[in-house]
């Protein structure tokens, strides 16, 4: 058994209502947290920090459990479970939001129970930036964060995000995201504006066209696995975040050549959230899946 560290992940759980052109799916376990979480469970152990209502099933977190995710954490709470309604395009490509509801994540405030701040990885999913900086002032000197965020912050509570760019080492975001961030067009002059606010390392997510990671050594390219059944890709961002941690964690370095390796393995296992609706593939994958998928990966790049 390989010595691994922990991971601790905070962000949403959410019940969402998703229109696909597969069909119409409601109460749909969803949620930042939930994602990464599970990702993170295929390689290390994970320590899951989130907020649920009365009307979340026991068996979810049961589920979570099966797969090795400490859900003492999450936080049951009386009221509605948080819940995102969206919309996608034919093609996947796009998306509409008809619908939040925030519900008893609206009160959400963190509080890691003692063996969570003690983990050498964290995890900051896309909550507001004053609650992650609540979550990094409580945790023990991490060894390796991680941030997501979201256009909503950047444009609204840019100030409290330098703050949290400020304290950690990396920041995950989509292109459209990096690009409002650093206010210029061009990724390459974007990354560098981004890390001069603080994270040595920013990787920038580029859908279907893989993911570019930016660091001292340089830049590093990862392609997008072309999948065969493509179902709903609500997750697949988080589920990459998740699976970058762990095999951080796995590894237990975050040098260069560790940093290079976890990318390929974020792509593979963010290729099987798509695969089905919501967490119900995540559930089912096992690691033997992600080293097959890993290795088609690669071979695309070769």
């Amino acid at each position: 058994m390989k010595n691994t560290s922990a991971v601790t992940v905070v962000g949403s759980v959410a019940l969402d209502d998703l229109h696909l052109p597969s069909g119409y799916f409601e109460n749909v376990v969803g949620g930042a947290a939930t994602f990464a979480s599970l990702a993170v469970s295929l390689f290390a152990p994970v320590r899951m920090v989130g907020i649920v209502g009365t009307d979340f099933p026991d068996s979810v977190l049961t589920d979570l459990a099966g797969r090795g995710v400490d859900t003492s954490g999450v936080l049951k709470s009386a009221g509605k479970t948080f819940k995102w309604v969206g919309k996608y395009a034919q093609n996947l490509a796009s998306r509409e939001t008809l619908d939040t509801q925030l519900n008893v994540f609206a009160d959400f405030r963190p509080t890691l129970p003692e063996s969570y701040r003690q983990a050498s990885y964290l995890l900051l999913g896309n909550i507001h930036p004053s609650l992650q900086l609540d979550v990094l002032a409580q945790m023990d000197k991490p060894k390796f964060v991680a941030a997501d965020t979201m256009n909503l912050w950047i444009d609204i509570e840019r100030a409290a995000l330098v703050r949290v760019l400020e304290k950690i080492d990396c920041l995950i975001i989509n292109d459209e995201e990096l690009r409002q961030l650093a206010g210029v067009h061009n990724i390459r002059q974007a990354a560098k504006i981004v890390r001069d606010l603080g994270p040595r390392i920013l990787i920038c997510k580029r859908g279907e066209y893989g993911a570019l990671l930016f660091d001292d050594l340089g830049i590093a390219f990862v392609p997008a696995f072309p999948l065969e059944t493509e179902l709903d890709p609500t997750g697949a961002g988080d589920s990459f975040a998740g699976a970058l941690l762990g095999r951080l964690a796995e590894l237990d370095r975050t040098d260069h050549t560790a940093l290079r390796d976890a990318l390929g393995y974020a792509t593979a296992v963010a290729s099987f959230c798509v695969e089905g609706v919501g967490t119900k593939r995540l559930l089912s994958v096992t690691p033997a899946d992600v080293s097959e998928r890993l290795a088609a990966v690669r071979a695309l790049a070769s």
